[in-house]
Parts: C-alpha cells; sequence; structure tokens
C-alpha cells in the first residue's frame, strides 16, 4: 500500500545493501552457525544441504560440521514453519516460532476439509502424537495409522493434517551433512525433551525480522511468515522504528540502530544454494532480482542454486564431484559450473571462481576446483 506521508526514499541499491547487511552477505560474520541460524529467524531447509551452504556464504571459516553437530545435540532442528516449508531454526525457536504461524497451519488443514470429513481433528492429532512420540515415524507410517481409524478419509487430507496440527520434527540422521536417513518425524516437545512454549510475541518478531531482513513492509513480513494482518503490530512500534519508501512510495519501517551500508559499499560474488531466505523473504524482490530475469532460476519444478554478482542475482550454478572417486571421504576435486545472466567483466569472473574454489574447499570436496562459465543445462 502506498504511504499517505512522505518519508526518506531508500532506492534498490540502498535496500539491496541495507539486506546483504543484515543477511551477513557483504562480508562473512565472525559468529558461530548457531548464532547465525537464531540471527536469520531460520533457515530454508526443503532439502538437506541448503542450510550448510547458506551458512558457508554468510560465516567465515564455517564448516559443515559445525551445523551438523548442532543438528546432533538438537541445538537446532529441522521442521515446518514459515509459508509452511522446512526451516532449520534453533531449539528456542522451534518451540516459540511454530506457534506463532499456527494460524497458517489452520488454515492449510481447511484447504483439505473434504477429504476429512467424519475425521475430529482433536481426535487426529492426538492418536498422530502418541504414535510419533512413541518413536518417530514416517509420514507413510503415521498415514497408515490413521487409515486405520478412519479407512475413509483421503490419505494425503490426513497426512496435510498430522504434519499442521502437530509441531514436527525431522530427526536426525535426516539433515546431519555426509549422512543420509529417512524423513522420520516426532513432536519438537518429544525430541527436545522439553514442554510446549507460549508463542514468540508478534511484535518481537518484527523486530527480529526486520535486524534479518530489512528494511521491510509489511506485506514483506506477511509473506516472510505466511501470516495476515500483521499492520496492527507495525503501527504499534511505529513510534520506535525509521520509517521510509522505496522508489514506489510503498512504506518501509526498519530498527533505529540498523546497518544501513552506502550503495557503493562493494558486495562480493556468493554462491548460494536453491533456497535461501534472502530470495523468499520479501512481497517485492526487485531489491535482489531484476524483474527482468523473475523466474529464471527455475527449470520447469526443478529450483536452481543461485549466484550473487555485486549483491544482485546474477546467474546460477551446480557443483559437480570429482570423476575420480573419494579418498578417505573426500573427492578428487570438484567441477563449478556458473551460467551468468549477464555479461561480466574479467575481474568479476576471476572474483566469481575464487569464491568457487572457496566454496569447494570449506564443503569439503577436497582436491581443488575447476570453474566453467557455461550453461547449467549442459
Amino acid at each position: 500500500m502506498a504511504s499517505r506521508t512522505t518519508h526518506p526514499v531508500l532506492d534498490t541499491r540502498a535496500l539491496n545493501r541495507a539486506t546483504l547487511a543484515r543477511q551477513l552477505l557483504l562480508s562473512r560474520a565472525e559468529m558461530s552457525a548457531r548464532d547465525a541460524v537464531g540471527h536469520l529467524l531460520g533457515l530454508q531447509a526443503q532439502n538437506v544441504k541448503p542450510p550448510y551452504f547458506q551458512l558457508h556464504a554468510r560465516l567465515a571459516g564455517f564448516r559443515p560440521a559445525e551445523l551438523a553437530g548442532l543438528m546432533e545435540s538438537r541445538d537446532v532442528v529441522r521442521m515446518v514453519t514459515m509459508r509452511s516449508t522446512i526451516h532449520t531454526h534453533t531449539a528456542h525457536d522451534a518451540l516459540t516460532l511454530r506457534p506463532l504461524v499456527q494460524p497458517a497451519r489452520d488454515r492449510e488443514v481447511a484447504y483439505f476439509r473434504k477429504g476429512l470429513v467424519g475425521v475430529d481433528l482433536d481426535s487426529l492429532a492426538e492418536r498422530s502424537r502418541v504414535f510419533v512420540e512413541a518413536e518417530p515415524r514416517t509420514m507413510g507410517e503415521i498415514r497408515g495409522e490413521l487409515l486405520r481409524h478412519w479407512p475413509d478419509a483421503d490419505p494425503q487430507s490426513l497426512s496435510v493434517a498430522a504434519r499442521c496440527l502437530l509441531p514436527l520434527v525431522q530427526v536426525t540422521p535426516r539433515g546431519v551433512w555426509g549422512r543420509s536417513g529417512q524423513v522420520r518425524l516426532t513432536t519438537v516437545e518429544s525430541w527436545l525433551g522439553k514442554p510446549a512454549a507460549p508463542a514468540q510475541p508478534v511484535d518481537d518478531v518484527v523486530r527480529r525480522y526486520l535486524a534479518a531482513f530489512g528494511p521491510a513492509s509489511v506485506k514483506d513480513m506477511q509473506l516472510w511468515a505466511g501470516l495476515t494482518r500483521l499492520k496492527d503490530a507495525f503501527e504499534r512500534l511505529r513510534p520506535e522504528l525509521d520509517v521510509f519508501q522505496d522508489e514506489n512510495a510503498v512504506e518501509l519501517f526498519d530498527l533505529p540502530d540498523a546497518p544501513r551500508p552506502d550503495p557503493g559499499t562493494p558486495a562480493p560474488p556468493r554462491f548460494l544454494p536453491e533456497f535461501d531466505n534472502l530470495l523468499l523473504s520479501h512481497a517485492d524482490r526487485s531489491r535482489v532480482v531484476d524483474p527482468a530475469i523473475k523466474g529464471r532460476t527455475w527449470t520447469g519444478n526443478q529450483a536452481h542454486c543461485t549466484l550473487l554478482v555485486d549483491g544482485f542475482l546474477a546467474g546460477l550454478w551446480k557443483m559437480e564431484r570429482g570423476a575420480e572417486g573419494k579418498t578417505e571421504g573426500k573427492t578428487e576435486g570438484a567441477a563449478v559450473t556458473v551460467e551468468l545472466f549477464r555479461k561480466a567483466s574479467a575481474a568479476e569472473k576471476e572474483e566469481i571462481a575464487a569464491e568457487a574454489e572457496l566454496l569447494v574447499a570449506a564443503m569439503g570436496e577436497g582436491g581443488g576446483a575447476s570453474v566453467r562459465f557455461g550453461s547449467i543445462h549442459g
């Protein structure tokens, strides 16, 4: 919604640099993985590897073993929260953010109500809880158990209801770097050995969202959270926030002491995974994605890994392990293919290649990296 009052204008580059600073993408932060996961309000994690790549792009000296250790110690967990997608959260946020977004999960169940005729949702939730807390279960096992009690219900609708009504976490080894395992689920309370917690106050989450994604509009946060009617919270906080507007006169809110670097601040290349919070957490993504290349990160249903150059989405990439096999758990090198959406200078290509080599070394591929500029479809 356009602002009725004139506020200082932040152009696209100013928004870009401010957001990159909050996202720890202007320079790698000297921060622990756990603190980074908390600061970022979780990491998009539909697949296993993206959270590791997200932290590599943001943290100095990060190695996959650090996040893997947090997964195994249950300091961080994987669960459905914002936008009905899997996120990696700190234990604290897993317990307190999920209740905040529960209204959205309840609406999701309502979409499947035709397949749940005759099903008492309270009974479904309780039976599911008892079943998964006895031992972690696959979604197929949960569905089978529920069909025993409601054989005439739609199987998918039963699965959706269980996933939405209960705060289910994916237990390890799922999500641990270098290991594999089926998706097996139990409740967050059972996995963490802690009772259910009240939702974080929405005003506190607004502040945290702005610290990680600001400056931002009400619609931006609503899209990030998958919630509606957040305007009242922003209005309550208005006296303590700075207010700006973008070039379309959309009102943007921000924390007074949050970093807003000069728009000319250099932004180094960064390799991001196929799902990264930076690209998914604003209603208007033009601060990172030029509208002219919107949709270029997907081929059909396949999402591609993305590359930032000068702070903006500039291409795609993929990594292929070396063909010489493994030595002591590491491959003999990896090839990184980069597909750019625009012409890059020789200096930019050198920086991209150096960042690719750092990526391969840090993510434990071993043996050095070869970098090719071409098509990821080739």
